[in-house]
């Protein structure tokens, strides 16, 4: 018959076999001392083998693993409990918003619902743009009740579509000491972290629903802010604008957008980019976007977690911080960049005439530089920026005389390069250049393209005067431009 060994009595088995091992290379002598980290390594292994040996048990043939330990499995993982606690101290700091405005084009009158938190004591409250405006025009009137039953009108502070951000003012008496939120990092936001949402679903008052964070960094093609978290929470048709909490009670979150087709999938602006926006908002009563003066290039080489400079327009803000092309910008202002749509998103936010620390990685070293941003030029000026024919030294930017173009001027195509623009205060400005002149000389050299006039400016050396022969109508002039 064969002897049956208790399975618990195994590690103390081995340890007694092992002991005198370790201990004899201690009494033994000095030539055998090498032998003596070597078998105390073996015995903390088996003593770390026996322990576990003690948690986890095997299915039958090894098939699986079992934890037996009344210990926490998973390291630092508290499984939640119940959530009215956090909901108490919270959902005071929640609103909710019906608003009244007019349809000028089909002469009717609309009526809404949303959410919305308070953001500071004195009656400042965040919500959607979409809540409190249809396109371009704003609701009439809008009213803000609270928690405890008490209703305030509200004016709008500033509002973005882009980001479907607005910033309300509580007007009235009574408008003071108010129930405010704490706001968080959503950065530091992970998959799998528990939140939850309190709003105004159906006008159901301050429904509140709970979940965990889906996804980060969510494109869903609504414009180029897309950077939505994805939750599970649910949200409903009137928790617009309405807060998304951590399990410490901050927001981290301002629910937007559900999939309809979907059940469980719904977006929230980030906090972070709220944050980043809402001294604009308040300054300036929309979006007032920064500019920095360079292009990105949109495609990186492979494995690039950057936004790489492929571009630096001269004069402007990034040239005059130094920034080179090549450059690779990896922060804003202390926050990582690790793409061309994060650094524009983090750059538009700021308002023009703020101060920006970039942080840059130039032939492997790292810097910082602080740049002073300016207000984006319109898209047309931007586009002649970046046009083959600017020539900013000179203040002109110009375009070839294609047959596309010459045939509605009533000019013979190529026989020389028109004037598109010209920069204010620019050396072309202060000889009286307009748009719509014609050059057909530059230094003495007859010029049929863009190609053409660059090849003589480059004959004639950096920094002196330039001689340009101008057609204005049926006039022709020499006008001298000094760099």
């Amino acid at each position: 018959m064969a002897r049956v060994v208790n399975r618990h009595f195994l590690p103390l088995l081995s340890l007694l076999v092992l002991l005198p091992l370790v201990i004899a290379p201690q009494a033994g002598a000095a030539g055998q001392e090498p032998l003596a980290p070597w078998l105390q390594a073996r015995a903390r292994e088996h003593a770390a083998w026996a322990e576990d040996s003690t948690q986890v048990r095997s299915g039958p043939m090894g098939l699986w693993r079992e934890w037996s330990s009344s210990e926490p499995m998973l390291p630092g993982f508290v499984p939640p409990t119940f959530l009215a606690p956090l909901i108490r101290a919270v959902e005071a700091g929640v609103v909710n918003i019906n608003v009244m405005g007019s349809n000028p084009l089909q002469g009717a009158t609309r009526t809404a619902s949303g959410s919305g938190f308070i953001l500071t004591p004195d009656g400042l409250v965040v919500t959607n743009n979409h809540v409190v405006a249809r396109g371009n025009v704003a609701a009439s009137e809008i009213v803000v009740r609270l928690s405890d039953g008490r209703e305030f009108y509200a004016e709008v502070v500033g509002r973005d579509a882009s980001t479907d951000v607005a910033l309300l003012r509580l007007l009235g008496k009574g408008v003071g000491g108010l129930p405010a939120v704490y706001l968080g990092d959503s950065d530091r936001l992970e998959v799998g972290d528990w939140v939850v949402a309190i709003g105004n679903p159906f006008g159901l008052d301050h429904s509140v629903s709970h979940g965990m964070i889906s996804a980060k960094e969510r494109v869903i093609g609504v414009g180029p802010f897309d950077d939505f978290i994805q939750t599970d929470a649910l949200i409903n048709p009137g928790n617009s604008g309405g807060p998304l909490f951590n399990m410490r009670g901050e927001v981290v979150g301002v629910n937007t957008a559900i999939i309809s087709e979907g059940q469980g999938i719904g977006f929230a602006v980030p906090i972070n980019m709220v944050k980043d926006l809402l001294p604009n908002l308040r300054k300036n009563g929309q979006l007032q976007k920064g500019w920095l003066g360079v292009v990105i290039d949109e495609q990186p080489p492979a494995g690039t977690r950057a936004a790489v400079v492929k571009e630096v327009y001269r004069n402007s803000p990034a040239a005059q911080a130094g920034i080179r092309t090549g450059d690779q910008v990896v922060g804003v202002n202390g926050k990582q960049v690790d793409s061309y749509q994060q650094l524009l998103r983090k750059v538009a936010m700021l308002a023009p005439g703020s101060e920006a620390k970039l942080t840059l990685l130039r032939e492997g070293t790292a810097q910082e530089v602080l740049v002073k941003l300016s207000a984006r030029p319109a898209q047309a000026v931007l586009e002649a920026l970046s046009s083959p024919g600017n020539l900013e030294e000179l203040g002109l930017v110009l375009r070839d005389i294609s047959p596309e173009v010459a045939g509605p001027m009533g000019l013979a195509p190529y026989t020389g390069v028109l004037v598109s623009a010209v920069f204010p205060r620019s050396p072309a400005a202060r000889v009286g250049l307009r748009t719509g002149d014609v050059v057909t000389e530059v230094n003495r050299r007859k010029v049929k393209d863009i190609a053409a006039v660059k090849g003589a400016l480059e004959r004639g050396g950096a920094g002196s005067s330039v001689l340009l022969r101008i057609q204005r109508g049926t006039v022709q002039q020499y006008v001298a431009l000094e760099p």
